[in-house]
């Protein structure tokens, strides 16, 4: 009796010190493997700065990088705890298409980073709007998503299938930008008068394109106005600052040329 109860106390005790020294490879598996996961993925990064490297394919393949090696790292894990890379290939093989039907959005995901580099309809540090009116400047393209900074400062993450299928307004393509500014006037106001010293607003600032050269057009005869374009060209670094100083100024220069700036009104007439 006496040797079966020592028999199952050697048997246990075996049993614990082979589970902790397992777990003890474990932790050290764990910490180093993470620890050389980030080291590699900086000596990446350093590299791909060094080289040029185009912030888009940096930022996605960096991620790539990042995901793929830790999984690895899990898969050393469990191969420790006595797992075979036979039963994990084959439950790996059993669930993929479980896992594949999960995680279908996932998959496009990716699917839509990899055409957002292949085909470049953006790189880090455009502008860009979303079909459902998302504005902001892009920081990074990640593997499944692409973050982007509003200009509040907000910080959004896209998913990069969506991205790829929906429409995109690339707003630093194109170094040269027209803008069209709506004015309107009272009526008998000069139109003539008005367009004048709309041209003259346009060419005294230097950041307006000579060509094509500004134009001013009678666009509506609305209610309570008539309504101008004020059409002209610049670039694409002056287009909001130049907006912005050219209405100011246009607010201060007509009512010195008796121009107008109509309320809305409207005439009743009482039959008697």
């Amino acid at each position: 009796m006496n040797t079966t109860i020592q028999s199952v106390i050697n048997t246990v005790g075996d049993i614990v010190a082979d589970f902790g020294l397992k777990l003890l490879a474990v932790i050290a598996i764990w910490v180093i493997g993470f620890w050389l996961v980030k080291k590699i993925v900086a000596s990446v990064r350093f590299t791909m700065q060094r080289h040029d490297i185009e912030p888009s394919l940096a930022s996605f393949t960096l991620s790539f990088l990042n995901i793929t090696l830790k999984f690895f790292v899990f898969v050393i894990i469990l191969t420790t705890l006595g797992v075979q890379m036979t039963s994990i290939v084959a439950v790996l093989g059993a669930a993929s298409l479980a896992i594949g039907m999960a995680l279908s959005g996932t998959l496009q995901n990716f699917a839509g980073g990899m055409v957002i580099l292949l085909f470049k309809p953006f790189r880090v540090g455009d502008t860009i709007t979303t079909a459902d009116g998302k504005t902001g400047v892009v920081q990074a393209i990640m593997i499944f998503t692409t973050q982007l900074n509003t200009f509040d400062n907000q910080v959004l993450y896209l998913p990069n299938g969506a991205l790829s299928n929906s429409v995109i307004t690339n707003l630093s393509r194109g170094e040269n930008r027209r803008t069209d500014l709506t004015v309107a006037i009272s009526y008998g106001d000069n139109i003539d008068a008005a367009r004048k010293v709309a041209i003259k607003i346009l060419k005294a600032d230097k950041r307006v394109l000579k060509t094509p050269e500004p134009v001013v057009l009678l666009s509506s005869l609305d209610d309570s106005a008539v309504t101008l374009t004020i059409r002209y060209w610049t670039s694409y670094s002056d287009l909001l600052a130049a907006r912005a100083d050219i209405l100011e100024t246009i607010y201060h220069e007509f009512p010195k040329n008796k121009l107008h700036f109509p309320f809305p009104q409207m005439d009743v007439h009482i039959a008697k």
